[in-house]
């Protein structure tokens, strides 16, 4: 005992040596991955927000430029710092962010199916609206670096849009190859970028320190109350200051709470502050800077490898949403919100590096349409924010469900908390679709079509599922009926995956049809996706007897998981069930889905669904089946 108690502190002690040790690496490298977005706001953001204002008209007095600027400022107050870094960073699932692991969490605290299903149909728009900002971050952001080419040398103007479209080509081209061996860069590279910011903005507070005066919330609530429709269309661009802040959840996973935390109370948020200052005092010094306030900040000298280093920031920004891209896409694929994709691991260390070539062929294309069309970033900025100002919105409802039902406040307590970030989000929500008109179209037109694909995938599978089920024989009866005539049986193990364990799954039916013969050991296998982000390994395989020869086998899998089933059996293995992978053989019903005027479902609906079963990838690459092991055996079923 005496022992034992001399030896706590010494272990507590390397405990939070390790913790020590990796805090500060995981605090670097939030700047890149979590950072990257928010941080490029400021080549474009105050700019754009006193176009909106009427700065482009002249109408540019000291109270619109203060006005404008408080707003910003308090933005990045309320916004990202209370709601996000201070509340939102607390409601993980199981030490995971995000939508849809927000989603999961309130799903699983409440009981009511059609309560449920609302918070489905929210995590839905969400994860939808999150494409149409996955498409315009890396457009607007590497444009307005590169435009900083029109300030060094206005000659270079018309080489912007080709030499924009070259980088993101060059960008979208690497991400099959995986960015492990460069993420290392992201960290160092971003906290160049935001000394970079802080030191130009501070310096040029010094042109009108009366700039300050945009720290009291007087001057921001003022100008909305003053300016009326004005207001509301400035309010909308200031938004563009926020954009990237739901990364902070979304990260959370990767990184932690308290190194993301840090990273933004004590360096991106001073940074960020400190350079919109700047901007705001030379504007209020030379009104003409109103061009360009962040170049012109920089001294000549110093703009070509501002620009670079900006063009770098803005790549590495783009990186992080693509990521996120890839990440969200293979959650709804495991939450049953999309059709299986192929899944390619870049990494065999970081689980989090993955590749699908379909929505990185999709994200090039847009992208790259978005810049032709729109061609400066000024122009995009009309696109930008109904996207990102929608995900938070649907945040904030879902947070206060969980605060509500997973924290057990009060009810009265949840609402005082999150009802003003609830109408803040709906204010900014409002304020972006005023830009429809003007280009807000387009992030709201790919939304409406990936959740007209999610509602019909998930509705059309349920139909299935239901319609299979119906097909099928229970295995219990299959079973009794096997004991009273019993086929011949062959050596090696036969693996029937089904996607209901009480149903003899149909590979197994029409194999008896047709074969006429069993395996020694056959298993009944079926693939379980949980609402929580990953699966302990203990409780990754659930094994039950049926009879003799047959066993029903259950894999738990997570939805940050890709299911990889060779690697779940090694643990079933080590539980018991003896098998050579070698004499197995994996049997898959491969369904040919046709129409069915009674489905349930709209005609279009139904193409659409069968369309996206048909381009779906098949599931012996999806679960990671040997390809040499696989049987498949085709049915027929209407939806």
């Amino acid at each position: 005992m005496t022992r034992a108690l001399s030896e706590t502190p010494a272990a507590n002690g390397t405990d939070s040596e390790a913790q020590r040790r990796t805090f500060w690496p995981l605090t670097l490298g939030c700047m890149g991955v979590v950072y990257g977005d928010i941080g490029t706001s400021p080549l474009y953001a105050f700019r754009v927000a006193l176009d909106a204002a009427g700065g482009s008209q002249g109408d540019l007095s000291r109270a619109t430029v203060i006005g404008v600027l408080s707003l910003i400022l308090w933005a990045l107050f309320l916004v990202v710092t209370a709601k996000y870094v201070l509340i939102l960073l607390r409601a993980d699932n199981k030490g995971e962010g995000g939508t849809l692991s927000l989603m999961a969490l309130a799903q699983r605290a409440l009981h009511s199916a059609r309560a449920q299903f609302v918070v489905l149909l929210l995590g839905m728009i969400a994860a939808a609206l999150f494409y149409g900002d996955a498409l315009l971050t890396p457009a607007i952001s590497v444009l307005s670096a590169v435009e900083g080419l029109e300030v060094a040398a206005p000659q270079l103007q018309s080489y912007v849009v080709p030499i924009t479209v070259l980088i993101l080509v060059a960008l979208f081209a690497v991400q099959s190859r995986g960015t492990a061996h460069v993420a290392s860069f992201f960290g160092p590279v971003m906290t160049l970028w935001f000394i970079a910011l802080g030191v130009a903005g501070l310096i040029h507070i010094a042109d009108d320190p009366g700039v300050l005066a945009a720290l009291n919330p007087v001057h921001a609530v003022g100008f909305i109350v003053t300016h009326g429709t004005i207001g509301l269309v400035t309010l909308g661009a200031v938004f563009l200051a926020v954009t990237g802040a739901e990364a902070l959840y979304a990260d959370l996973g990767h990184f932690g709470r308290k190194p993301i935390q840090t990273a933004w109370l004590y360096f991106v948020l001073p940074a960020l502050a400190l350079n919109y200052l700047g901007q705001g005092a030379l504007v209020l010094s030379d009104p003409t800077a109103i061009a360009n306030p962040f170049y012109r900040m920089v001294p000549p000298w110093a703009l070509y490898p501002m620009i670079a280093l900006a063009t770098a920031a803005t790549v590495i920004a783009s990186q992080a949403v693509i990521t996120g891209a890839f990440s969200l896409t293979n959650q709804a694929v495991q939450l049953g919100l999309l059709p299986r994709l192929q899944i390619r691991r870049t990494s065999e260390t970081q689980a989090g590096q993955i590749y699908i070539p379909r929505i990185r062929g999709l994200l090039l294309v847009g992208t790259i349409l978005l810049v032709v069309l729109f061609q400066s970033s000024n122009g995009l900025a009309s696109a930008y924010g109904v996207a990102v100002a929608g995900t938070m919105l649907v945040d904030g409802v879902m947070a206060f469900i969980v605060i509500w039902r997973v924290w057990k406040w009060a009810l009265w307590a949840a609402m005082a908390l999150m009802i003003p970030f609830v109408l803040i989000d709906f204010t900014f929500f409002g304020a972006n679709l005023l830009k429809v008109l003007h280009g807000g179209w387009v992030p709201l037109l790919i939304g409406v079509c990936l959740l007209i694909v999610m509602l019909t995938w998930h509705r059309g599978a349920r139909i299935l599922a239901a319609k299979t089920r119906r097909l099928e024989t229970p295995i219990d009866l299959l079973l009794k009926s096997l004991a009273k005539s019993e086929p011949r049986r062959v050596p090696g193990t036969a693996v029937f995956l089904t996607a209901a364990p009480e149903s003899a799954p149909t590979a197994l039916l029409h194999s008896l049809k047709h074969y006429k013969v069993l395996h020694e050991s056959n298993v009944i296998l079926t693939i379980v996706t949980e609402n929580i982000p990953r699966v302990s390994p203990q409780d990754r395989v659930k094994m039950e007897p049926l009879s003799d020869g047959f066993m029903r086998v259950i894999l738990h899998f997570g939805f940050m998981e890709t299911p990889n089933i060779p690697r779940a059996l090694a643990i079933a293995r080590k539980l018991g069930w003896t098998f050579d992978i070698m004499s197995t053989s994996f049997f898959l019903s491969r369904r040919s889905v046709r129409p069915d005027a009674r489905s349930g479902m709209p005609a279009w609906q139904d193409r659409l669904f069968i369309f996206l079963a048909q381009n779906a990838d098949d599931a012996s690459s999806y679960f990671q089946l040997p390809t040499d092991r696989v049987v498949e055996i085709g049915t027929q079923i209407t939806v």
